[in-house]
């Protein structure tokens, strides 16, 4: 137990009041502390509504905060590739990467963890061994680092743009030219924050640019293929909306067009759950004894489906 004397000036306050001021913690937290009788005074716990009277010796106990490190939990984990540095795991669709904003299990994170227990050690406490994320809703190649060697290099490749990144994409429209490239910047949206948007550099965009390629076209959609050279958060979700060719699935920046589409076709757009967008391949730089190499996520049948609903899937790579 921690001690401290209630000045002369506290007389008259409420003891709750007193100790979130002076331990600089959140008044719900002490008051929580003083219900569990962490907080004495002459032996005596204390309540919340104690009134000072000042020179009372006050004794209290401050648990541990939780440990924000995740745990190991049993889940699937779909592996690519695995050695000693570097693990390659298609993420499916619907499996966050890592806990945050308020997930603290069932990410792929804890799934790594009981696959692979030795990459707790291996970089941020909180995201061991992720040197890059996918969001929630893609589906695709993503790398693991397994060794403190390994994500150190990893994480520069990235920083750098040493690594390359292609992505398939079913979107609305057709884009003119049928390849090209996209430098738009990109920030927080500046009404919606938890929405990103192409914000000018002046107002705290940052640079960003994609590659696309048009593999097939057909009934108002298009197959594409897109590279991205920086690592903005959502960053072809937003491109392809900015050019006017949304993802199709995307519930935050999609659009409902599938409403004006031959019959045959609404009912597959309007259903698809999730931002049509796969990580098809990944190509990383030299690591450790081995040389660069490209590692490739099957495209998953959920995409696979729609694009055959939409006769795009010839230009598939389905046999990869």
């Amino acid at each position: 137990m921690t001690s401290i004397e209630a000045p002369a000036s506290a007389a008259g306050e409420r003891v709750d009041v007193f100790l979130a001021r002076v331990l600089d913690q959140p008044r719900n937290r002490v008051q929580g502390l003083l219900r569990r009788g962490l907080v004495t005074a002459g032996g005596s716990p204390l309540k919340p509504s104690y009134v000072l009277r000042g020179g009372e010796e006050i004794a209290y106990r401050l648990p541990p905060p939780p440990s924000k490190r995740p745990v190991a939990e049993p889940g699937p984990v779909s592996v690519i590739h695995e050695d000693e540095h570097l693990l390659l795991v298609d993420k499916p669709a619907g499996l966050i990467v890592h806990p945050g904003s308020g997930v603290s299990g069932g990410t792929l994170v804890n799934r790594l963890l009981h696959h692979r227990p030795g990459i707790a050690g291996v970089g941020s406490a909180e995201r061991p061994g992720i040197v890059h994320r996918l969001d929630a809703g893609t589906s695709g190649a993503l790398a693991v680092a397994c060794s403190d060697a390994a994500y150190r290099r990893l994480s520069r490749a990235f920083a750098e743009r040493e690594v390359d990144k292609v992505y398939l994409a079913v979107v609305y429209g057709r884009p003119e030219p049928s390849s090209g490239r996209i430098e738009l910047p990109i920030g927080r949206h500046p009404a919606v924050r938890t929405r990103m948007a192409v914000v000018s550099t002046s107002r705290g965009g940052r640079p960003a640019v994609s590659r696309y390629r048009l593999l097939a076209e057909a009934s108002g959609l298009s197959l594409l293929e897109l590279g991205i050279l920086t690592g903005r958060t959502h960053q072809i979700r937003v491109h392809c909306k900015a050019i006017g060719h949304p993802l199709v699935g995307d519930p935050t920046y999609g659009e409902s067009r599938w409403r004006h589409l031959e019959p045959a076709l609404r009912q597959p757009l309007r259903e698809f759950p999730r931002p049509a967008l796969h990580a098809l391949r990944l190509t990383l730089p030299a690591l450790a004894d081995a040389p660069p190499r490209t590692f490739t996520a099957r495209v998953p049948e959920d995409f696979l489906t729609l694009c055959r609903a939409c006769r795009l899937d010839h230009r598939l790579p389905i046999d990869c």
